[in-house]
């Protein structure tokens, strides 16, 4: 597939297409902040939260995790990288942890989540609730979770994720006022996405600023 972009609005653009085939074509970014498939989908067979019909597919979509070997490259062209599902990946050492804690997860569910980074920072921990996902993707992270990753990416470069699913980070970059770069290789996630990223364009808080335009810096 030829990847495909759209610009939303000044600062925000959308890509439909495999992350590796977008990677030299957008230069180097200020972040990489990103949820990607763990490879878990064979252990999510039960439980209460399972039995959802908006969690039906989740087992099929969760079998199709990058390659450490592309996570590290993706911190090749970013400053600071945060990766959901980290632990389940082959990268280096790192002491700059994140941490979800699941405030309302039943029994059968994981108490937390990890997220990796390449922050020389003490590891930190968010309290929070696991969310409805109410978007149609069986993984959305919870915005507000989302907002307080971007809170450790100072300044107003760009965030990149490359695997954008139903939008999260990008709904949070809009709000922050931060631009955006997002890649999505399902089509029916993509579509959610533009959606829900157009929607909070449209609803930016007047007193935060606008996302600035995209600079491409080239990778060489």
């Amino acid at each position: 597939m030829t990847p495909r972009k759209e610009t939303l609005a000044e600062g925000v653009e959308i890509w439909l297409g495999d992350c590796r085939d977008v990677l030299p074509l957008i230069g180097r970014v200020d972040a990489v902040v990103t949820d990607p498939p763990y490879g878990l989908g064979d252990r999510m067979q039960g439980g209460t939260w399972a039995a959802r019909p908006v969690f039906k597919g989740m087992p099929a979509w969760d079998q199709k995790p990058p390659s450490s070997d592309v996570l590290l490259a993706l911190c090749d062209i970013a400053d600071a990288a945060i990766f959901w599902g980290g632990n389940v990946f082959d990268l280096p050492r790192s002491r700059g942890w994140l941490v979800w804690s699941k405030a309302n997860a039943v029994p059968t569910m994981a108490d937390c989540e990890f997220a990796w980074t390449n922050l020389d920072r003490p590891a930190k921990r968010y309290d929070g609730n696991v969310g409805r996902a109410n978007s149609g993707h069986p993984t959305e992270k919870p915005l507000e979770l989302m907002k307080w990753c971007l809170g450790f990416v100072p300044g107003a470069g760009t965030i990149f994720d490359p695997f954008m699913g139903s939008g999260t980070t990008g709904v949070a970059c809009v709000n922050l006022g931060r631009r955006f770069i997002g890649v999505e290789l399902e089509p029916k996630y993509y579509d959610i996405a533009r959606r829900r990223i157009t929607e909070a364009l449209r609803q930016t808080d007047i007193f935060i600023d606008k996302p600035k335009p995209i600079v491409q810096e080239s990778l060489l």
